[in-house]
């Protein structure tokens, strides 16, 4: 009589131990296909087992379909893990729940079965290991010392570094001096804007004129008479046709026509544009 009041006391126990755990998890993963099974739902075990877990009042969701809160953190739930120990005449099968570190929870009694039928077998199983869950009532009550998650954003951070920046492009440097004072080295450097003295070219009416510069490497194929400008596309931009005077050609275009000739060398090309002389540097690689 001892004994039995022993085993009654440490059954109550194991059980009073097992209802304060499981109300530390918010759901039951059930997967869709369980170890020892090649395929999913085999025999239906696995639409039998969320639906006995629905139907004891626990959020019951598949492993593929976990929601947003359990997605970011797998501890707020048990995986259920069906262990299948059937022999050729018995279907026997027990639940384990194991937490996200793989350590197990709870685990049910045995179930047993000698239906012939796969389906029923594991049926009646696994509904008589789910009869552990009779004296117990779940209700997830979230562990007080948990901390809440910390949310950090960059947004405002991002926000302010481009308002620098764009302060700071926008702002004139008013530095005008450079200077290094050390034991090592002194220097002093005014670094004061000076005013240019770069002026425009001149053509030969006394017009001022500015010269233009082009954009780009021609490259000068030769062809006969002359050569022909080529763009790195490449695309013939000019046709220069020599001439009795060295480094001095004219310019044959479908759109323009002058000459091209090199002084100081440099290489520029005058025509006229709408009435006017036009001077632009060109860049030629023989």
């Amino acid at each position: 009589m001892k004994n039995v009041v022993i085993a009654l006391f440490l059954f109550g126990s194991y059980f009073a131990n097992a209802q304060v755990s499981l109300n530390d998890y918010k759901y039951i993963i059930v997967p869709k296909r369980f170890d020892g099974f090649k395929d999913e739902n085999k025999h239906q075990t696995s639409t039998l087992i969320k639906h006995l877990f629905t139907k004891k009042g626990f959020k019951t969701v598949y492993d593929d379909a976990l929601p947003t809160d359990l997605n970011e953190n797998r501890c707020l739930g048990l995986t259920v893990d069906l262990e299948d120990a059937s022999s050729m005449f018995t279907t026997k099968t027990t639940l384990h729940l194991k937490d996200c570190n793989g350590a197990v929870i709870m685990t049910t009694k045995e179930g047993k079965s000698k239906e012939k039928d796969f389906k029923a077998a594991y049926r009646e199983s696994i509904t008589e290991a789910f009869g552990s869950f009779d004296t117990i009532y779940h209700s997830y009550t979230p562990k007080s010392e948990e901390p809440a998650p910390v949310t950090i954003s960059f947004k405002n951070d991002v926000k302010s570094l481009d308002e620098n920046k764009k302060e700071a492009k926008n702002k004139p440097n008013t530095a005008v001096v450079k200077q290094k004072a050390t034991t090592e080295e002194q220097s002093y450097k005014s670094v004061e804007p000076v005013e240019s003295n770069i002026t425009k070219a001149k053509s030969q009416e006394g017009d001022a004129q500015a010269i233009k510069v082009s954009e780009g490497v021609l490259y000068a194929q030769e062809v006969e008479n002359g050569y022909q400008l080529v763009d790195s596309t490449p695309k013939i931009r000019l046709k220069l046709l020599g001439t009795s005077m060295p480094d001095y050609y004219l310019v044959e275009s479908d759109t323009r026509k002058g000459v091209v000739y090199k002084k100081n060398d440099t290489w520029f090309f005058e025509y006229y544009q709408d009435g006017q002389l036009t001077v632009e540097e060109l860049n030629i690689k023989f």
